[in-house]
């Protein structure tokens, strides 16, 4: 019983946060409520057992304790009013359950507000979304618990100081909006899918929730191709995990992957997604991006890959984000189309002097091209600049290898 209430937490728990702060304005509030609850929820199911609508279980007990929260603490007629308020006619288990999805999408974009540090956002949106602990989300960007505590604080003080609302923006805002929401959830995808330091190469607990949340939102805005997008990039990406390392934990480069071992169900749920992006033909970012790793996933060996069409596709992302970072990925294309010299004149002209991965493909191209002394510097470069353990012995064992 202990297990399921566990997991009736992680997928309810940004529910009822959000229903709460719909009633209460008070994320504070809310969340103390849903926590005593859930509380209750260890105390009486396993001798009453699990009630028929966990959630709406949850939700009813969380308001019924806010209300008595409201009660004792009263000392205003505002907080009788709050309290009053909180009675309505719909604590039932069953009516609980239609404005939940609205409320998520809701407090979703309260966590995304871009009057808010991208820092925050994440942190806001793993904690009263993702029912992660304080604790939890430290670890996960590695800071201390305290600081990540402050950031928290310092968040939910700042969206009711500043009366961001709770609410989901007006159609002529949403185009604008959801990029932020969306590149807060790839943000939580990608630390996991590369953690930035530490001893493990993938956070398999950050790329799950953000996986989670992708879903939720393709739940709540299914006629969004970019949330379609991001989704079955996530998907396909997350499918190679099993590949990704080996036994005793080492790196494993995409071309030398064990291709077997990549997750065939998550292949077929992303390429389904990709071919509803098409036939919806309005190209975003993160659909071209699904497409290369739709392209990726097509292939059985390495050999196979189509990387003209994988060049095509990048050629396109740059139009549509010409950052410094897409034109590197771009550059690992036009490696294979086009040979490594090109490969290398095109790193050379993008720069990224202090960025990682831009060594990294600078070494593999003039490994390719035999400059042997030149790639092993580059190596070097690469491993000092990553935090990552297992990434950084991979790059050094490459440079020992380039040396000897």
């Amino acid at each position: 019983m202990t297990e399921r209430i566990a997991r009736v937490f992680r997928e309810e728990y940004g529910r009822a946060v959000a229903v709460l702060v719909r009633s209460l304005g008070d994320i504070d509030l809310a969340e103390e409520a849903v926590q005593d609850a859930f509380t209750e929820a260890v105390r009486r199911w396993p001798e009453s057992g699990e009630p028929p609508s966990p959630a709406g279980w949850i939700i009813t007990t969380a308001r019924n304790r806010a209300i008595d929260r409201l009660r004792r603490e009263s000392t205003r007629d505002t907080r009788h009013a709050a309290a009053h308020a909180l009675q309505a006619p719909d604590d039932s288990p069953a009516e609980e359950e239609g404005p939940v999805h609205d409320d998520r999408l809701r407090m979703l974009f309260t966590c995304c507000h871009p009057a808010l540090a991208a820092p925050a956002r994440v942190a806001l949106t793993l904690r009263l979304l993702g029912g992660l602990t304080t604790a939890e989300i430290a670890r996960a960007f590695l800071v201390p618990e305290p600081t990540m505590a402050q950031r928290l604080v310092r968040a939910k003080a700042k969206i009711k100081k500043a009366g961001i609302p709770y609410r989901v923006p007006r159609d002529a805002d949403l185009p604008d909006r959801l990029s932020g929401v969306l590149a807060v959830v790839y943000l939580v995808f990608t630390e996991g899918h590369t953690a930035s330091a530490g001893g493990r190469l993938v956070r398999e607990d950050l790329c799950a929730e953000a996986v989670r949340l992708g879903r939720l939102l393709v739940e709540l805005m299914p006629d969004e191709p970019e949330a379609l997008g991001l989704l079955a990039l996530m998907l396909l990406t997350r499918s190679r995990h099993p590949a990704r390392t080996t036994a005793d934990g080492r790196a494993v480069l995409l071309a030398q992957q064990d291709r077997s071992r990549w997750d065939r169900a998550l292949i077929t749920e992303g390429q389904d997604l990709v071919r509803r992006c098409l036939r919806r033909a309005r190209p975003g970012p993160y659909q071209v991006q699904a497409a290369i790793q739709a392209v990726h996933s097509d292939a059985r060996r390495a050999e196979d890959t189509d990387w003209a069409q994988v060049l095509a596709l990048y050629n396109h992302l740059l139009a549509l984000t010409p950052t410094p970072v897409v034109a590197l990925n771009r550059a690992v294309a036009v490696g294979e189309v086009h040979g490594p010299g090109a490969a290398l004149a095109e790193v050379e002209r993008i720069g990224l002097d202090t960025y990682g991965p831009a060594h990294t493909l600078r070494a593999e191209m003039l490994r390719r091209l035999n400059r042997q002394a030149e790639a092993a510097e580059a190596y070097a470069t690469a491993a000092s600049l990553t935090e990552n353990e297992v990434e950084r012995a991979r790059l050094t064992a490459l440079w020992e290898s380039t040396v000897e």
